[in-house]
């Protein structure tokens, strides 16, 4: 049955659910006419192009997120720095916990760079919820990086989407309980990170650095996988195709069909492979070491030196750092985030096995976001990014106390 009437509510409404659905793999006004069950014309009576639409959302979601968040941030204000982080990380919290959509589109098109941070910053202002007052307030107690703040944004949007993605909130939406102890988890590990000392987690850069720079890994790259991942990272998993990978190597098509069944196959066998060479790099490093932090940094900056040299590799793992990409089970016995599982971190001796999982994930997406994000060339930068994240990860903001 098509409809004869529509408002431009229920159609930002709908786009939220139906693009949402599919983490926005796919965004035509087809498929959103279908869902509404009107007429794609009807569509354009409301929104000259998709286009538009997009924009009307973003207005949406930050109408909503300021209003949700406004009176917090003002509170926060009043407060001491550690109360004031708290509430505010708490707020935003909220608000993405009992909205998974917005959660879902905050995600692909803010965090992941779709839309320019810095304008949606000045929008935000603008709807007077101004998000520096968290940098103000954190520089009352803490060393001023703007990268710590990048951080702890980070790892909410990592916890956030994990217990999203854990509880399949789209069909299940979380009940209080969990929002609570969700928030909880988030402000805590901000806090303190894994819960290191500040005399367990020294340890010396320079010369673990070095002593990861002085190894060669001999990793030779497979010249399929290493077409497949610059075709990823051009395109994205979604919109890469067989024939373009066949054409970086100067093949045909059906010649490309010899190394892989299909365009799920060559993905699949590309993040597998890179996911053992990421876990090989990292367990590499750790074995110099029998300290658990000095361990924890070599792991780190193993694998940091490792996506260094393979740029296609880093935009390819960004691709999947904030998308739902299901490329079926893993091999048996093949655990992706088991990176750090030979060094004994004591906060973490009786935790069950997904918290393990949990933490090396969240470990490698703080890191592939480092690494993503601009931040100039200069080696000594590059290091300083895994400095600071290895405190982060350590302390959370009790390593960066001035």
């Amino acid at each position: 049955m098509i409809r004869c009437r529509m408002t431009k509510t229920e159609i930002i409404d709908a786009a939220f659910k139906v693009w949402g659905r599919n983490f926005y793999r796919k965004t035509s006004l087809s498929q959103l006419a279908c869902e509404l069950k009107v007429s794609k014309p009807a569509l354009y009576r409301h929104f000259e192009s998709k286009q538009a639409l997009t924009k009307a959302m973003t207005e949406r979601f930050l109408d909503d997120f300021s209003s949700s968040i406004r009176a917090d941030f003002k509170k926060a204000q009043t407060q001491d720095a550690d109360e004031g982080i708290s509430t505010i990380i708490s707020s935003i919290s909220l608000f993405f916990a009992r909205d998974v959509y917005a959660m879902i589109f905050s995600l692909i098109n803010i965090y992941d760079r779709n839309l320019d941070s810095r304008e949606v910053v000045q929008m935000l202002k603008a709807k007077d919820a101004d998000m520096s007052v968290l940098q103000q307030i954190i520089e009352k107690k803490y060393t001023g990086d703007a990268s710590i703040t990048r951080l702890m944004f980070a790892t909410l949007i990592f916890f956030m989407s994990h217990y999203h993605k854990k509880y399949k909130t789209i069909e299940n939406p979380f009940s209080e309980e969990q929002i609570k102890n969700i928030t909880s988890i988030i402000n805590k590990t901000i806090n303190c990170g894994l819960g290191f000392t500040a005399q367990e987690a020294a340890i010396d850069f320079e010369n673990l650095e070095k002593m990861v720079e002085d190894t060669d890994f001999e990793k030779d790259v497979e010249p399929f996988f290493k077409a497949v991942a610059e075709a990823v990272a051009e395109a994205g998993p979604w919109d890469v195709s067989m024939e373009m990978v066949a054409k970086k190597l100067g093949l045909s098509k059906s010649s490309l069909y010899g190394h892989f069944k299909n365009k799920k196959d060559m993905l699949r066998r590309l993040f597998m492979t890179e996911f053992k060479n990421i876990m090989d790099y990292a367990k590499l490093g750790i074995s110099k070491s029998n300290v658990t932090a000095a361990q924890l940094y070599l792991g780190i900056f193993s694998i940091a030196v490792y996506l260094r040299s393979r740029p296609e590799i880093i935009i390819a793992m960004d691709w999947i750092r904030t998308r739902r990409l299901y490329l079926g089970k893993p091999d048996k016995h093949f655990e992706i985030f088991r990176l750090f599982e030979d060094v004994n971190i004591e906060q973490l001796l009786g935790a069950d096995e997904e918290e393990k999982q949990r933490t090396s994930h969240w470990i490698l997406f703080q890191l592939i976001n480092i690494l993503t994000n601009p931040q100039g060339e200069a080696e000594i930068v590059q290091n300083n990014s895994t400095r600071l994240l290895y405190k982060f990860i350590t302390m959370g903001l009790g390593g960066f106390i001035k």
